[in-house]
């Protein structure tokens, strides 16, 4: 039990009836989770309004409401705090509640719309084999240390992001590298935390189903470096023309990373083949097991932001030659028939041209690139015809499939998808309504030493038909299917 007036700090408060030292158990945002002696935080969220079940939390034993507008029937023995943004103030609350963790270990931030969880997780992987404690939140799992939590967002709620920050604490974790969403940004998930330094990777075409306008989606962004103390680094790719923008107003450190440009970090590609990546990174050579020129930014964005946590320079040479691909993020087999089957997280139009341009300057052009795509229902629609247009165009051959519709009608978005597509690429595409299908039809076209790519799902495990979720692993699917023709 703690006073309500202890996690207070730093929240700001128009309105205060009753008394703030009152001894609290909990803070919660869900009405459902309330128990005795509980503080209730009302949140306007994209589909409830957390105003209309401050009665039903009281109801179940809340002591204190916090709101932004105050309710007009105020109960006996009830502490009500009015504030300016009741999201702002949970995340507050969150860290004081859990003893600001965010300041007893060093984390690092990974924004921009491709590369973070790659980056985040690589960090991950590079810290723990350089033998120190280490936690994740990522959108693939959350890592303390060594134990593995299901994540269900890119950035986890505040309470849930300082609940297991003080796990790491217990678990005397030194570094923790999390990925920041333009979601969590703007719906103030990352408020109240210490970051050692933010990472931008890069800003395309995405997430235009939440944020009205690119200009909005990229301003939030930058306001996560806005944010950052000068104590902390700023790490930007500045081959994306937003990376300086990212840097005008932040009091941070400032450095930058570039394959093209003149940078703090400079890489350049020697070999890039599909066991791996030859990179010259600021006149030091290191062989890679990573693919393509988007993960040679993204390893460059791990080896400088590791010598910015002061890892010693052959040390984190050595460490990114042993790193392993993320789940999802460019993962392939090669069949016993010389088939290869790529399974990779591109949902959005930059990162699928990314793969696609990555395959076709490895492959011989003697073979075909199958590609199997779809788009997820009820998200950005702008970006569908443009999904078309790439993937008809850099394939050979491409099969247009379901994502995750879930609540639409799976054959409307492949309409929209094949919108895109040029009068001269028609004839390369079909559509299979049916994702398993779709894979095993690829599996049944390709022929030795074709390619096949398989975007959109990644690392999922499951598949959103009208609120149904259903098993359902690409990865798994490809290589059964792949196993079937070899016999």
């Amino acid at each position: 039990m703690t006073e309500l007036k202890h996690i207070l700090y730093k929240v700001t408060i128009n309105a205060v009836v009753g008394s703030t030292g009152v001894q609290i158990n909990a803070i919660d945002f869900d009405s459902r989770h309330m128990s005795k002696n509980d503080v209730f935080v009302a949140i306007k969220g994209t589909v409830s309004d957390g105003h209309q079940f401050i009665d039903t939390a009281i109801e179940k034993g809340a002591i204190a409401i916090v709101c932004e507008t105050l309710p007009s029937n105020l109960q006996n023995g009830i502490t009500y705090i009015e504030v300016e943004s009741a999201s702002k103030a949970l995340a507050f609350m969150a860290s004081n509640y859990y003893g600001n963790p965010s300041t007893n270990l060093k984390l690092v931030g990974v924004t921009g719309t491709n590369g973070k969880t790659t980056v985040a997780t690589l960090l991950y992987q590079l810290f723990k084999k350089a033998g120190f404690k280490v936690g994740l939140l990522s959108t693939v799992k959350i890592m303390v240390d060594n134990t593995e939590y299901k994540a269900t967002h890119t950035t986890p709620d505040s309470l849930s992001i300082n609940k297991y920050l003080s796990m790491m604490n217990e678990e005397g974790v030194e570094f923790c590298f999390m990925e920041v969403s333009s979601h969590g940004i703007h719906q103030n998930r990352t408020e109240g935390l210490k970051f050692e330094g933010g990472i931008f990777t890069n800003l395309s075409h995405d997430h235009l189903d939440y944020h009205e306008t690119f200009a909005e989606y990229r301003d939030v962004k930058k306001s996560f470096f806005d944010n950052l103390s000068k104590e902390a680094f700023a790490l930007v790719n500045i081959d994306d023309k937003n990376g300086l923008v990212m840097l005008q107003n932040t009091k941070a450190r400032k450095f930058t990373y570039a394959l093209k440009t003149y940078a703090d970090y400079k890489a350049q590609i020697l070999e890039n083949q599909f066991g791996g990546l030859l990179l010259k990174i600021n006149d030091n050579e290191v062989w890679t097991r990573l693919v393509g020129n988007f993960n040679a930014y993204n390893i460059l964005a791990i080896y400088a932001t590791a010598e910015l946590l002061g890892l010693e320079k052959v040390e984190n040479l050595r460490l990114i030659s042993e790193l392993e691909s993320v789940s999802g993020r460019f993962q392939y087999l090669i069949s016993d028939e010389k088939i290869t089957a790529i399974v990779d997280y591109a949902h959005t139009p930059d990162a699928l041209q990314n793969v696609l341009e990555t395959i076709n300057s490895i492959r011989t052009k003697n073979e075909e690139l199958i590609t199997v795509v779809g788009c997820g229902g009820d998200r950005d629609k702008t970006k569908r015809p443009k999904m078309g247009h790439i993937a008809s165009a850099l394939s050979t051959k491409v099969i247009f499939t379901s994502d995750n519709p879930r609540s639409e009608v799976p054959e409307i978005i492949i309409e929209e998808i094949e919108k895109g597509v040029e009068p001269q690429n028609f004839k390369k595409i079909v559509s299979i309504v049916d994702r398993k299908q779709a894979i095993k039809t690829a599996c049944q076209m390709a022929q030795p030493n074709d390619i096949i790519l398989i975007a959109g799902k990644g690392h999922e495990t499951y598949q959103e038909i009208k609120g149904i979720r259903s098993d359902f692993d690409d990865y798994k699917i490809v290589q059964e299917f792949l196993k079937q023709l070899q016999k």
